[in-house]
Formats: C-alpha cells, structure tokens, sequence
C-alpha cells in the first residue's frame, strides 16, 4: 500500500491510497480529478471510491468532477446537505459508527470536531496496510482508537506562533478563536498520540500544518521525540509506503 499525498495545506486537500493489487481509495476531493489521474498514470480503473471528511473547499471543491467520472463518493448527510450539490451523479450518505467497504477497503466513519456541518474522521482497514486513522480539520477527538498502524492526524498550528502572530498583526483575534474551535495544534495531536496504545504503529503523518502558524521541522521533532515512531510531514507529491509488512 502507497499513500500519495496531492497536497495537504488551507488551500487543497487530497489522498491517495493504493493498494499493491491496484485498488485505489481517494482521500477528499480538493484536488482536480486530473491531478489524480496523473499520480495514477491515467488509469483510474481501480479506483473503489472515496470519502469526503467534510464542506469546506479544500476538501470538496472538485466533487463533481469525481461523481462525473463515476467515482463513488461517500460523506455525511451533514456534509452533503451544506454542499448542496445539484449534479446528476449524487454521493452516497454514511453515518457515523456504520462501517461500510470500497473493494477491499472497509470504512469507519466517526464524528469530528470541526465548524461544519457533520465532520467525519476515518478508520480505514485494508489487508494490505491494517488500520488506518485519517482524522482532519478537528481540534481533538473523544474517541480513543485501538490496533492502529498508520496515523494521518492534523497538526494544523502551534500556540506560540501563533500568539506571536497576533502580537506582530499578522493575525487576528477572531481567527485565534476560530483555530481553537476547528483545527488541531501540535500541542492537541501530541496529547491524542499520547492517550492512544501506539505499540503497532508504522507511520504518524502530521498532515493539514497552517502555512504560517506552524513549524514542520519542530512539529516533526516534537512528535518523533515523544513517541520514538517514524514520523512524516505531509508535503505535495509525496510517497509514503503504508504496508502492514515488509514484501
């Protein structure tokens, strides 16, 4: 199993997963299905499907694209509702604690902590990777997550930086408070790390840092510190190998 990062930032967000055997599982649809097409050298016949974690246009913007294309697409009725989308190819709703599969990739859906309507986070389990936690846009997560082998978790700002944002003018307090009430700081996805058994995992990708309120070197190191695990900075185009076992 590859994850393919199309970028992981405030402006475009989008995953792909794809299995040894060729299936694929789209993450968001903030990048252009053309963008997709090319990390997959124009084949998109494997693709299985693909989940949307929730409205806002960084996540969202190209689902029509996706749906024209005859990609399944699921997202809550939250989610969908708050689109109001009016193609002639409409998602598919799923719930929070309702499993559901994409080929081999059985899906997990549970509630987030986000300003939208109904935010979703995904366990994603594939005989080929194991579990999978994709938790974006929230800023913490009630739940507690077991046998967890790769973790894409937001790591979205820190508290220091961004005070010193405010005290230069660079940012003000409306967005200080908006940040608290909708992404993860360092701070926030240490404490998940911390609160979680991580004995089986591979990965943690520290995915959706702010462009200026974060510090990917210092992020990377703090979380490397406190869990002794590989940790990796999402960046545009990058590969990450999210096998189970080593072939």
């Amino acid at each position: 199993m590859k994850l393919i990062v199309l970028g992981s930032s405030s402006s475009s967000n989008g995953y792909v997963l794809r299995s040894e055997k060729g299936e694929v599982l789209l993450l968001e649809c903030g990048y252009k299905l053309l963008e997709v097409k090319k990390v997959l050298d124009f084949d998109i016949s494997g693709i299985v499907g693909g989940i949307v974690s929730h409205e806002h246009q960084d996540h969202s913007k190209y689902i029509e694209q996706y749906l024209s294309a005859g990609i399944e697409i699921r997202l809550s009725a939250g989610t969908n509702n708050a689109l109001k989308y009016k193609g002639k190819t409409y998602p598919i709703l799923c719930e929070s604690k309702i499993p559901f599969m994409m080929g081999k990739f059985k899906i997990l859906p549970f509630n987030t902590e986000h300003d939208a309507a109904e935010p979703l986070g995904f366990i994603i389990n594939h005989p080929e990777s194991g579990n999978i936690v994709f938790l974006t846009d929230s800023y913490y997560s009630k739940f507690k997550f077991k046998n967890i082998n790769h973790y894409m978790v937001e790591a979205n700002y820190c508290d220091d930086i961004v005070m010193k944002n405010i005290e230069s003018g660079k940012l003000s307090l409306a967005m200080l408070s908006r940040l608290n009430e909708s992404h993860m700081s360092i701070n926030t996805c240490k404490q998940l790390l911390e609160a979680n058994d991580l004995s089986s995992v591979k990965n943690i990708v520290l995915i959706h840092l702010s462009s200026g309120n974060s510090n990917a070197k210092d992020f990377h190191k703090q979380v490397t510190e406190l869990t002794g695990k590989k940790v990796i900075v999402a960046d545009k185009n990058m590969e990450i190998d999210f096998n189970l076992k080593t072939f």
